[in-house]
Protein backbone atom coordinates (compact mmCIF):
# COMPACT_ATOMS: atom_id res chain seq x y z
CA UNK A 1 0.00 0.00 0.00
CA UNK A 2 1.45 3.68 -0.51
CA UNK A 3 1.99 5.44 2.52
CA UNK A 4 1.73 9.28 3.02
CA UNK A 5 3.26 11.82 5.83
CA UNK A 6 1.44 13.37 8.29
CA UNK A 7 2.18 17.09 6.99
CA UNK A 8 6.28 18.32 7.73
CA UNK A 9 6.51 16.13 11.07
CA UNK A 10 7.96 12.68 9.24
CA UNK A 11 5.72 10.40 10.91
CA UNK A 12 4.81 8.03 7.86
CA UNK A 13 1.57 5.93 7.63
CA UNK A 14 -0.51 3.82 4.97
CA UNK A 15 -2.37 6.04 2.97
CA UNK A 16 -5.75 4.60 4.31
CA UNK A 17 -6.00 4.05 8.08
CA UNK A 18 -8.71 2.02 10.48
CA UNK A 19 -10.96 3.96 12.82
CA UNK A 20 -11.78 0.88 15.67
CA UNK A 21 -13.96 2.92 17.47
CA UNK A 22 -17.13 0.68 16.60
CA UNK A 23 -15.57 -2.18 17.49
CA UNK A 24 -16.45 -1.73 20.45
CA UNK A 25 -18.81 1.04 20.86
CA UNK A 26 -21.76 3.31 19.60
CA UNK A 27 -22.37 1.67 16.44
CA UNK A 28 -24.31 -1.57 17.93
CA UNK A 29 -23.22 -5.14 19.12
CA UNK A 30 -19.53 -6.01 19.47
CA UNK A 31 -18.20 -9.20 17.86
CA UNK A 32 -14.58 -8.63 19.20
CA UNK A 33 -13.57 -12.25 16.78
CA UNK A 34 -14.80 -10.64 14.06
CA UNK A 35 -12.82 -7.14 14.99
CA UNK A 36 -10.05 -8.86 15.33
CA UNK A 37 -10.07 -10.78 12.14
CA UNK A 38 -10.65 -6.92 10.75
CA UNK A 39 -7.49 -5.78 12.51
CA UNK A 40 -5.49 -8.93 11.24
CA UNK A 41 -6.56 -8.50 7.45
CA UNK A 42 -6.11 -4.73 7.22
CA UNK A 43 -2.14 -5.35 8.76
CA UNK A 44 -1.90 -8.13 6.10
CA UNK A 45 -3.58 -5.75 3.25
CA UNK A 46 -0.85 -3.11 4.35
CA UNK A 47 -2.61 -0.77 6.61
CA UNK A 48 -0.11 0.80 9.08
CA UNK A 49 -2.12 3.05 10.79
CA UNK A 50 -4.47 2.68 13.18
CA UNK A 51 -6.91 4.51 15.23
CA UNK A 52 -8.27 4.14 19.02
CA UNK A 53 -9.31 6.12 21.90
CA UNK A 54 -9.54 5.48 25.86
CA UNK A 55 -13.12 6.34 25.90
CA UNK A 56 -14.04 4.39 23.32
CA UNK A 57 -15.77 1.14 25.51
CA UNK A 58 -14.64 3.14 27.57
CA UNK A 59 -11.22 1.22 27.45
CA UNK A 60 -12.70 -1.97 25.86
CA UNK A 61 -10.95 -0.67 22.25
CA UNK A 62 -7.56 -0.28 23.10
CA UNK A 63 -7.37 -3.53 25.26
CA UNK A 64 -8.88 -5.30 21.81
CA UNK A 65 -6.07 -4.02 19.80
CA UNK A 66 -3.69 -5.27 22.37
CA UNK A 67 -4.98 -8.48 22.03
CA UNK A 68 -5.03 -8.56 18.50
CA UNK A 69 -1.55 -7.24 18.16
CA UNK A 70 0.24 -8.70 20.36
CA UNK A 71 3.74 -9.90 18.84
CA UNK A 72 3.03 -7.60 15.85
CA UNK A 73 3.49 -3.98 17.73
CA UNK A 74 6.47 -3.08 15.37
CA UNK A 75 4.43 -3.22 12.28
CA UNK A 76 1.78 -0.79 13.11
CA UNK A 77 1.32 3.15 13.98
CA UNK A 78 -0.66 3.05 16.60
CA UNK A 79 -2.59 6.11 17.83
CA UNK A 80 -4.88 6.91 20.72
CA UNK A 81 -6.69 9.70 22.27
CA UNK A 82 -7.43 11.36 25.55
CA UNK A 83 -9.59 14.04 27.24
CA UNK A 84 -13.59 12.84 27.21
CA UNK A 85 -13.54 11.17 30.35
CA UNK A 86 -16.71 8.53 30.81
CA UNK A 87 -18.00 6.60 34.18
CA UNK A 88 -17.52 2.82 33.05
CA UNK A 89 -20.75 2.50 35.51
CA UNK A 90 -22.69 4.93 33.72
CA UNK A 91 -21.14 6.04 30.11
CA UNK A 92 -23.24 8.60 29.40
CA UNK A 93 -21.73 10.76 31.31
CA UNK A 94 -18.74 12.22 30.21
CA UNK A 95 -16.49 15.43 31.08
CA UNK A 96 -13.82 17.07 29.28
CA UNK A 97 -9.91 17.13 31.02
CA UNK A 98 -7.14 18.60 29.87
CA UNK A 99 -5.17 19.33 33.12
CA UNK A 100 -1.47 18.57 32.91
CA UNK A 101 -1.87 15.71 35.64
CA UNK A 102 -4.74 14.03 34.24
CA UNK A 103 -2.78 13.86 30.89
CA UNK A 104 0.39 12.19 32.56
CA UNK A 105 -2.18 9.66 34.14
CA UNK A 106 -4.30 8.89 31.16
CA UNK A 107 -1.69 8.04 28.73
CA UNK A 108 -0.01 5.52 31.19
CA UNK A 109 -3.05 3.90 31.26
CA UNK A 110 -3.45 3.74 28.29
CA UNK A 111 -0.07 2.28 27.94
CA UNK A 112 -0.99 -0.13 30.13
CA UNK A 113 -4.25 -1.44 28.35
CA UNK A 114 -2.31 -1.36 24.81
CA UNK A 115 0.18 -3.21 25.75
CA UNK A 116 3.03 -1.02 24.76
CA UNK A 117 5.83 1.20 25.82
CA UNK A 118 4.81 3.64 23.72
CA UNK A 119 2.28 5.07 21.90
CA UNK A 120 2.84 6.29 18.19
CA UNK A 121 0.17 9.70 17.94
CA UNK A 122 -1.42 11.11 21.33
CA UNK A 123 -4.12 13.19 20.74
CA UNK A 124 -6.07 15.24 22.79
CA UNK A 125 -9.82 14.63 21.98
CA UNK A 126 -11.58 17.37 23.11
CA UNK A 127 -10.02 20.58 23.72
CA UNK A 128 -10.88 21.59 27.56
CA UNK A 129 -12.00 25.22 27.46
CA UNK A 130 -10.96 25.09 30.93
CA UNK A 131 -7.31 24.26 30.45
CA UNK A 132 -4.73 26.46 28.37
CA UNK A 133 -4.08 24.61 25.75
CA UNK A 134 -0.36 25.92 26.50
CA UNK A 135 -0.67 23.62 29.53
CA UNK A 136 -1.86 20.71 28.05
CA UNK A 137 0.51 20.40 25.16
CA UNK A 138 3.03 20.83 27.96
CA UNK A 139 2.06 17.96 29.58
CA UNK A 140 1.83 15.94 26.28
CA UNK A 141 5.52 17.26 25.29
CA UNK A 142 6.62 15.86 28.46
CA UNK A 143 5.01 12.63 27.37
CA UNK A 144 7.69 12.41 24.33
CA UNK A 145 10.92 13.59 26.69
CA UNK A 146 10.09 10.48 28.80
CA UNK A 147 9.49 8.46 25.62
CA UNK A 148 5.94 7.35 26.23
CA UNK A 149 4.92 8.89 23.26
CA UNK A 150 6.63 9.45 19.51
CA UNK A 151 4.17 12.36 18.26
CA UNK A 152 1.77 14.77 19.17
CA UNK A 153 -1.87 15.31 17.66
CA UNK A 154 -5.05 17.21 18.36
CA UNK A 155 -8.77 16.52 17.63
CA UNK A 156 -11.64 19.04 16.81
CA UNK A 157 -9.33 21.95 17.31
CA UNK A 158 -9.34 25.31 15.82
CA UNK A 159 -6.91 26.83 13.83
CA UNK A 160 -6.03 29.48 16.42
CA UNK A 161 -5.40 26.90 19.26
CA UNK A 162 -3.01 24.13 16.79
CA UNK A 163 -1.31 27.56 16.17
CA UNK A 164 -0.82 28.13 20.10
CA UNK A 165 -0.13 24.09 20.45
CA UNK A 166 2.21 24.48 17.96
CA UNK A 167 4.23 27.09 19.64
CA UNK A 168 5.18 24.97 22.05
CA UNK A 169 5.44 21.53 20.58
CA UNK A 170 5.30 20.25 17.22
CA UNK A 171 1.46 19.23 15.81
CA UNK A 172 1.96 16.05 13.68
CA UNK A 173 -1.29 15.92 12.24
CA UNK A 174 -5.38 17.14 13.31
CA UNK A 175 -8.17 14.75 13.50
CA UNK A 176 -11.36 16.06 12.39
CA UNK A 177 -14.60 15.03 10.82
CA UNK A 178 -14.61 15.52 6.98
CA UNK A 179 -16.03 13.89 4.11
CA UNK A 180 -18.31 14.74 0.93
CA UNK A 181 -21.09 15.79 3.82
CA UNK A 182 -18.76 17.72 5.89
CA UNK A 183 -16.53 19.63 4.09
CA UNK A 184 -15.95 22.51 6.87
CA UNK A 185 -12.42 22.06 6.98
CA UNK A 186 -12.35 23.52 3.27
CA UNK A 187 -12.60 26.84 4.76
CA UNK A 188 -9.99 27.19 7.87
CA UNK A 189 -8.49 24.33 8.71
CA UNK A 190 -6.83 22.58 6.28
CA UNK A 191 -5.31 25.79 4.47
CA UNK A 192 -4.20 26.74 7.81
CA UNK A 193 -2.98 22.92 8.78
CA UNK A 194 -1.04 22.70 5.56
CA UNK A 195 0.72 26.66 6.65
CA UNK A 196 1.59 24.95 10.14
CA UNK A 197 2.90 22.03 8.62
CA UNK A 198 0.39 19.73 10.27
CA UNK A 199 -1.28 16.76 8.56
CA UNK A 200 -4.67 15.99 8.49
CA UNK A 201 -6.69 12.72 9.37
CA UNK A 202 -10.32 12.73 8.39
CA UNK A 203 -12.73 10.68 10.43
CA UNK A 204 -16.12 9.69 9.41
CA UNK A 205 -15.16 10.06 5.61
CA UNK A 206 -17.93 7.96 4.93
CA UNK A 207 -20.22 10.13 6.67
CA UNK A 208 -20.39 7.60 10.04
CA UNK A 209 -21.24 4.65 6.98
CA UNK A 210 -24.95 6.92 4.98
CA UNK A 211 -22.47 7.51 2.34
CA UNK A 212 -21.71 3.96 1.68
CA UNK A 213 -26.01 3.42 0.91
CA UNK A 214 -25.80 0.67 2.66
CA UNK A 215 -28.15 2.27 5.46
CA UNK A 216 -31.55 3.10 3.56
CA UNK A 217 -34.22 3.21 6.52
CA UNK A 218 -33.72 4.07 9.89
CA UNK A 219 -34.51 0.72 11.10
CA UNK A 220 -31.28 -0.74 9.40
CA UNK A 221 -29.63 0.91 12.88
CA UNK A 222 -29.47 -1.26 15.73
CA UNK A 223 -31.48 0.06 18.78
CA UNK A 224 -27.95 1.02 20.89
CA UNK A 225 -26.87 2.95 18.03
CA UNK A 226 -25.89 5.89 18.94
CA UNK A 227 -26.35 7.70 15.24
CA UNK A 228 -30.79 7.43 16.06
CA UNK A 229 -29.94 10.00 17.82
CA UNK A 230 -28.08 12.11 15.74
CA UNK A 231 -29.61 15.00 13.86
CA UNK A 232 -28.70 13.40 9.94
CA UNK A 233 -30.14 9.85 10.35
CA UNK A 234 -33.33 11.28 12.00
CA UNK A 235 -36.91 12.84 10.41
CA UNK A 236 -36.56 14.66 7.28
CA UNK A 237 -33.20 14.82 7.64
CA UNK A 238 -32.97 11.38 6.56
CA UNK A 239 -34.94 11.43 3.50
CA UNK A 240 -32.80 14.23 1.94
CA UNK A 241 -29.63 12.69 2.95
CA UNK A 242 -30.73 9.25 1.30
CA UNK A 243 -31.26 11.43 -1.59
CA UNK A 244 -27.94 13.01 -2.06
CA UNK A 245 -25.97 9.17 -1.36
CA UNK A 246 -28.49 8.33 -4.58
CA UNK A 247 -26.52 10.84 -6.59
CA UNK A 248 -23.83 9.76 -5.42
CA UNK A 249 -24.59 6.00 -6.21
CA UNK A 250 -25.12 6.75 -10.20
CA UNK A 251 -21.88 8.34 -10.56
CA UNK A 252 -20.27 4.96 -8.36
CA UNK A 253 -22.20 2.95 -11.06
CA UNK A 254 -20.78 4.67 -13.80
CA UNK A 255 -17.53 4.07 -12.23
CA UNK A 256 -17.70 0.71 -11.38
CA UNK A 257 -16.97 0.73 -7.66
CA UNK A 258 -19.28 1.52 -4.65
CA UNK A 259 -20.39 4.39 -3.31
CA UNK A 260 -18.48 3.87 -0.09
CA UNK A 261 -15.13 4.05 -2.25
CA UNK A 262 -16.24 6.73 -4.57
CA UNK A 263 -16.70 9.00 -1.17
CA UNK A 264 -13.32 7.66 -0.03
CA UNK A 265 -11.43 8.14 -3.48
CA UNK A 266 -13.03 11.70 -2.72
CA UNK A 267 -11.29 12.53 0.05
CA UNK A 268 -7.99 10.72 -0.94
CA UNK A 269 -7.64 13.36 -3.87
CA UNK A 270 -7.99 16.18 -1.57
CA UNK A 271 -3.95 15.82 -0.68
CA UNK A 272 -1.26 13.62 0.19
CA UNK A 273 -1.19 15.13 3.67
CA UNK A 274 -4.54 13.93 3.93
CA UNK A 275 -4.92 10.27 5.86
CA UNK A 276 -8.56 9.08 5.85
CA UNK A 277 -9.63 6.73 9.06
CA UNK A 278 -12.56 4.66 7.78
CA UNK A 279 -14.18 2.65 10.45
CA UNK A 280 -15.33 -0.88 10.27
CA UNK A 281 -15.72 -4.17 12.33
CA UNK A 282 -15.54 -6.33 9.68
CA UNK A 283 -13.65 -7.68 7.04
CA UNK A 284 -15.82 -7.47 3.79
CA UNK A 285 -16.50 -3.75 4.48
CA UNK A 286 -12.27 -3.27 5.28
CA UNK A 287 -11.54 -5.02 1.64
CA UNK A 288 -14.06 -2.83 0.52
CA UNK A 289 -12.80 0.36 1.64
CA UNK A 290 -9.01 -0.20 0.58
CA UNK A 291 -10.75 -1.00 -2.79
CA UNK A 292 -11.24 2.95 -3.10
CA UNK A 293 -7.22 3.46 -3.09
CA UNK A 294 -7.85 2.03 -7.03
CA UNK A 295 -10.77 4.85 -7.67
CA UNK A 296 -9.11 7.75 -9.40
CA UNK A 297 -11.09 10.57 -10.10
CA UNK A 298 -10.68 12.82 -13.52
CA UNK A 299 -11.54 16.71 -12.90
CA UNK A 300 -14.79 16.40 -14.72
CA UNK A 301 -15.79 13.58 -12.23
CA UNK A 302 -14.53 15.62 -8.74
CA UNK A 303 -16.55 18.91 -10.87
CA UNK A 304 -19.53 16.30 -10.71
CA UNK A 305 -19.13 15.30 -6.58
CA UNK A 306 -18.90 19.17 -5.93
CA UNK A 307 -22.40 19.78 -7.97
CA UNK A 308 -23.65 16.75 -6.04
CA UNK A 309 -22.27 17.66 -2.43
CA UNK A 310 -21.19 21.30 -2.74
CA UNK A 311 -19.59 22.78 0.35
CA UNK A 312 -21.61 24.28 3.29
CA UNK A 313 -25.18 22.59 1.77
CA UNK A 314 -24.16 18.99 1.49
CA UNK A 315 -25.80 16.96 4.07
CA UNK A 316 -29.36 18.33 5.90
CA UNK A 317 -28.55 18.53 10.15
CA UNK A 318 -25.99 18.82 12.24
CA UNK A 319 -22.97 16.01 12.77
CA UNK A 320 -23.63 15.80 16.14
CA UNK A 321 -26.85 16.59 18.42
CA UNK A 322 -26.37 20.46 19.41
CA UNK A 323 -25.31 19.98 23.23
CA UNK A 324 -22.28 18.23 21.50
CA UNK A 325 -21.16 20.35 18.89
CA UNK A 326 -20.08 23.11 21.21
CA UNK A 327 -17.16 20.96 21.75
CA UNK A 328 -16.20 20.54 18.11
CA UNK A 329 -13.61 23.40 16.70
CA UNK A 330 -12.78 24.46 20.79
Amino acid sequence: MNTRQLGRSGLTVSALGLGCMGMSDFYGGQDDAESTRTLHRALDLGVTFFDTADMYGPFKNEELLAQAFRGRRDRLVLATKFGIERDPNDPAKRGINGRPAYVQAACEASLRRLGTDHIDLYYQHRVDPTTPIEDTVGAMSRLVDQGKVRFLGLSEAAPATVRRAAAVHPIAALQSEYSLWSREPEDEILPAMRELGVGFVPYSPLGRGFLTGQITKFEDLEADDYRRHTPRFQGENFQKNLDLVARINDLARQKHCTAGQLALAWVLARGEDVVPIPGTKRVKYLEENLGALEVELSAAELAQLDEIAPKGTAAAGLRYPAAMMGLVNG
